[in-house]
């Protein structure tokens, strides 16, 4: 407090309002308290602001942005262009007081153009960021909901940022650690001078003057320390809250965002939440994280505190930007689900494999229907048809995304994530020598994934022509369709065509559906073994958009294989967007015509839509995903819930994973002379028990009971086909 004017001047009060996600602040002293010593350099809050590019969209690329950082809290606002305005405000950075200035550009704020209001706040105790490895003014920042790419206009401005960052952060976390609540001085003032000048005008005595100025000054003081216990207050129910995000899950969304991309410690090691890599995965995203700045959007309490069933939605609706290629970041909200502990690795055999010649046993089927064509057991791997068809949905979560995308009435990203669905389910087919095992009549197969949200069952439902019908539930979506292949050995290969139509149906209305192309299995005889996809998927949907995707076939001199390519169409015939990937490894869409190259890296500012999971640490001759390696796990617990007729029940499939290959081999031929004896059931009006034909198009439909009557545990009227039978 300081008196200017005649007989002691007038007396200015700073105070200094602050958001709740801001936690630290500079103590502010009692009217009759000593002034408080200003805190060395070493721990003084950093204050710094300049303009950096960040990553809006595709559509609008990189812009500038003013950022400010002070007290732990990294805001940023556009830069609106205003000839007449003097940029008399630190760029809504919060706190007064000096502020430093980083980079050039900075300088262009002054006269011409001021920043906007903040549209955009980080707090530094709930992030992580990190350098780019292959763009020396790039860095990111991740936060509990969104990731920030940015880009100075020199290396040396990238450095003097994330020093400031790593300090502002280590500044903040020493004082939340001190336990204290603060409270900021700031530009407001208030002043006593026109009030003595004016009683000065009446003729008051100066002891009169002295005293109406100490009412005033006391009356301030009361507000102060009033206004001070609501600040307390409103923090107190903030700080008992804030352990749910700062220690438990939310903390741990940028823990695993730094696991999942093998970020590494770098130099700054007493700082783990800063890191570079020598990995260029996260660089192939850069973009793939798309933000929209339409509306001003904060991140702070209030958007934990949302019922989980809707917090996913409101995330998403807050930054809707409405149709158009946006792609937006996700939410993760896998870690509202329950965390189910499955098995990573098969058992290990109980005997050594014995090598067979495939040569000898198919010689004298060339020509022949293959599903015809009896193989011993070594030629098969642990799963069923029926597992295999659950397998295709590894990458459910990309239906999870089409949902959210459609309810934000983005229907353009809808079709693009159910497009990299659909090839994703290739994914899985790469270097994998075996076949799963034919099913049974009336056999089925169970997939309750509560830690995925989805829940999937499927039977065989008729085995001359054999097929297979399946029904998925997930988050606002059904899965469904029947399946029948054709194949064909033609002495060094097999073709194998798909018949039958799959369809995804979201919970509002919108249909799309489509058919696999054809698989070619190659070198049965010489050479090493390898299967490719080929031809023409045409994803029709029952709205605006449909897709066409183009899986290349391969040939001898190709060094591009697995390439798929694509694009959407609308009602009008126009493209709004292609698509390019490899069916083994990724998608990626972009605004350019794809049919043009041959590979993604030739398409300058293609997004990710989807990326294949890397594979099983603990693998096996059957090479199995780390997916795949769950789907015939068999708990005590579980085994108590299933019927009879359950793919994990098969005791030939269970000896084979076993490694007991003699007993496979004996159970494996006792039950295919029994799946000779279906061509008769189906004669004698065999029907399948939960599936049933639909009048419309012919496809199996799922007609519902099978979860009711697993919950009871009612199945009486399943058929015990595994067990032993006479052909009588």
């Amino acid at each position: 407090m300081t008196q200017s004017g005649g007989g002691g001047g007038g007396v200015h009060h700073h105070l200094n309002h602050h958001g709740l996600c801001c936690l630290s602040a500079a103590a502010l002293p009692a009217p009759d308290a000593p002034p408080t010593p200003e805190p060395e350099a070493g721990g003084a809050a950093v204050a710094v602001a300049g303009v950096l590019h960040k990553w809006t969209n595709y559509g609008r690329g990189w812009r500038e942005r003013w950022f400010s950082l002070h007290d732990g809290v990294l805001s940023y606002s556009k830069i609106r262009r205003d000839a007449s305005a003097a940029a008399d405000e630190d760029g809504g950075g919060g706190g007064g007081g000096e502020v430093r200035l980083i980079g050039g550009a900075s300088a262009r704020i002054g006269g011409a153009r001021r920043p906007d209001k903040p549209v955009g706040v980080v707090c530094l105790k709930l992030s992580a960021f990190r350098e780019s490895k292959s763009d020396d003014r790039r860095f990111y920042i991740f936060s509990p909901t969104k990731t920030l790419h940015l880009k100075t206009d020199s290396k040396e401005d990238r450095v003097a940022w994330i020093e400031a960052l790593i300090l502002a952060r280590s500044f903040y976390s020493l004082r939340s650690l001190s336990g204290r609540i603060t409270f900021v001085q700031s530009d407001v003032s208030v002043s006593t001078a026109r009030l003595r000048n004016r009683m000065q005008q009446e003729g008051l005595n100066e002891s009169l003057i002295q005293e109406c100025e100490q009412i005033v000054l006391t009356e301030f003081s009361s507000f102060r320390k009033q206004l001070k216990l609501c600040y307390e207050d409103q923090l107190s129910l903030f700080g008992s809250c804030r352990h749910h995000f700062e220690e438990g899950k939310d903390a741990s969304i940028i823990q695993g965002a730094l696991t999942r991309n093998d970020f590494s410690s770098s130099r700054h090691g007493n700082f783990s939440e800063y890191s570079t890599t020598e990995s260029d995965e996260f660089e192939k995203q850069d973009g793939g994280d798309l933000t929209c700045e339409d509306e001003s959007t904060f991140f702070d309490a209030a958007d934990y505190f949302i019922e989980p069933n809707d917090r996913s939605s409101a995330m998403l609706s807050s930054t809707s930007c409405g149709e158009g290629l946006l792609d937006i970041q996700m939410e993760d909200s896998s870690h509202l689900l329950p965390q189910i502990k499955r098995r990573s690795k098969l058992p290990e055999p109980t005997e050594k494999e014995r090598g067979i010649s495939l040569w000898s046993i198919i010689k004298d089927s060339v020509g022949k229907d293959l599903t015809r064509v009896c193989l011993p057991v070594y030629f098969n791997e642990p799963l069923s048809s029926l597992q295999k068809g659950f397998e295709d949905l590894e990458y459910s979560h990309l239906l999870d995304q089409a949902y959210q995308y459609g309810k934000m009435g983005n229907s353009l990203m809808r079709i693009l994530k159910v497009a990299a669905f659909a090839v994703s389910g290739y994914a899985s087919s790469v270097a994998r020598p075996c076949k799963p095992f034919n099913p049974l009549l009336g056999e089925t197969y169970e997939a309750d994934f509560p830690e995925r949200g989805v829940r999937f069952f499927a039977e065989k439902v008729s085995h001359h022509p054999m097929l297979i019908a399946c029904h998925c539930e997930g988050k606002g979506w059904k899965f469904w369709g029947d399946s029948n292949l054709k194949s064909k050995f033609w002495g060094q290969s097999i073709q194998v065509d798909p018949i039958g139509v799959l369809t995804v149906e979201f919970d509002d209305g919108e249909i799309f559906q489509w058919s696999k192309v054809t698989t070619t299995i190659h070198n049965l005889i010489l050479g090493k073994l390898y299967c490719s996809h080929h031809g023409t998927m045409h994803i029709k949907g029952n709205r605006q958009y449909s897709c066409k995707l183009k899986f290349k076939e391969p040939s001898l001199l190709d060094r591009n294989p697995h390439l798929v390519q694509g694009f959407v169409e609308d009602d009008d015939g126009n493209k709004p967007s292609f698509l390019i990937g490899k069916w083994d490894e990724n998608m990626y869409y972009s605004n350019l015509d794809t049919s043009k190259v041959k590979s993604v890296d030739q398409l300058k500012g293609a997004v990710l839509l989807w990326e294949k999971n890397k594979p099983s640490p603990n693998p096996t001759r059957y090479n199995l995903s780390s997916f795949a390696i769950t789907l015939n796990e068999l708990s005590p617990d579980l085994q108590d819930k299933l019927p009879p007729t359950d793919s994990r029940l098969r005791p030939d499939q269970r000896h084979l994973e076993n490694g007991e290959y003699e007993k496979a081999n004996a159970e494996k031929l006792r039950l295919e002379r029994r799946q000779r004896m279906s061509s008769k059931l189906q004669d004698n009006g065999w029907k399948p028990r939960w599936f049933q034909k639909d009048g419309e198009d012919g496809t199996y439909r799922f007609k519902g009971g099978y979860w009711e009557a697993r919950e009871h545990g009612q199945w009486d009227d399943c058929l015990d086909i595994f067990g032993e039978f006479s052909e009588t």
